[in-house]
């Protein structure tokens, strides 16, 4: 996948582009078919498939306080990659390109720069100068400048078949700490990501389970609680469990990360690490003493254990 950073970095059009344009916050089954569809309208006209995102999110460039992110910039462009988009147009966002009028974005950027033939997008899509652009003039200026625009109807989830899937949703999912219902919006399991760092010597010398102490990256965090997960690490994947919350039996209520990766014993401090959370076991518990909170981890991990076997994620 070609990725563009700077709408002046094209040269010249794309080849009959078609085109997505969208934040993708999740790249979730939502995303995931407007890209589909846009690969398989680009083959029919031997196009280019062509996506169009934003960095940093619009609310955020424009000063207004946004959601936490689902992925950051670097997952989402994996993502994206992933689903067999050509080109990704990755476009800073700021208070200049809030100012482009929508008639300027179509006419200017999107068929003369871009090369638009097409393009594919939900139904509540606006865009331009105050939002004003919509799909009845994407219709209108497609007549005028030689496009197609294609609406895609949402897509529902699997239980209802009546709630649209949608960031909003999944955001709210995570924070309830539900990742295993993420799962069914998502199509892979919500992933934090980190840097390995050193911890307060707990895990191994006092309860008898070293664990990998991280620096979350990721802007959005699961509810409190502990996890089964699988862990991808510089050193292969493995399965484990990890704890999120303030160490309350420790009693110095300062928040931690701590991944107990099984069968692992390699040194990997100062290295990224990616945590796919599988599901949530149990609420934070202050126990009475160290011994009790021991005994419960070992329990934690055995439960863990015949879940993520039992997934085949072993």
């Amino acid at each position: 996948m070609e990725l563009v950073e700077n709408i002046e970095q094209i040269s010249c059009p794309f080849q009959n582009a078609v085109i997505t344009i969208g934040n993708f916050d999740g790249v979730h089954k939502g995303h995931q078919s407007l890209f589909k569809k846009v690969i398989e309208k680009a083959n029919t006209i031997s196009g280019t498939a062509v996506a169009m995102t934003f960095d940093p999110h619009p609310l955020k460039a424009l000063g207004i306080s946004g959601p936490p992110l689902i992925t950051r910039r670097d997952q989402k462009v994996e993502l994206i990659d992933a689903c067999g988009i050509d080109v990704l147009l990755c476009l800073s966002f700021d208070k200049a390109f809030a100012q482009i009028c929508a008639h300027d974005f179509i006419e200017n950027i999107l068929v003369n720069k871009i090369g638009m033939k097409a393009i594919i997008i939900g139904a509540d899509y606006s865009f331009g100068k105050n939002r004003s652009g919509n799909i009845d003039l994407l219709k209108k200026e497609g007549k005028r400048l030689g496009f197609e625009t294609i609406v895609l109807p949402w897509i529902n989830d699997v239980d209802t078949n009546k709630k649209r899937i949608s960031s909003t949703r999944i955001r709210a999912i995570v924070m309830e700490g539900k990742v295993d219902k993420a799962l069914q919006f998502l199509g892979r399991h919500y992933q934090i990501r980190g840097k390995v760092i050193k911890g307060r010597k707990r895990g191994g010398s006092q309860l008898g389970f070293p664990t990998a102490n991280i620096k979350l990256y990721d802007e959005l965090c699961p509810k409190l609680g502990v996890y089964a997960v699988t862990v991808e690490t510089v050193k292969g994947n493995f399965i484990g469990v990890a704890n999120i919350g303030f160490s309350p039996t420790f009693g110095d209520q300062m928040f931690t990360i701590e991944v107990h990766i099984l069968g692992f014993d390699n040194d990997i401090y100062d290295t990224r690490i990616r945590i796919n959370m599988v599901k949530r076991l149990r609420d934070e518990k202050k126990f009475a003493n160290i011994q009790e909170l021991s005994k419960q981890i070992e329990t934690d991990i055995q439960i863990a254990e015949d879940i993520l076997t039992e997934h085949d994620y072993s």
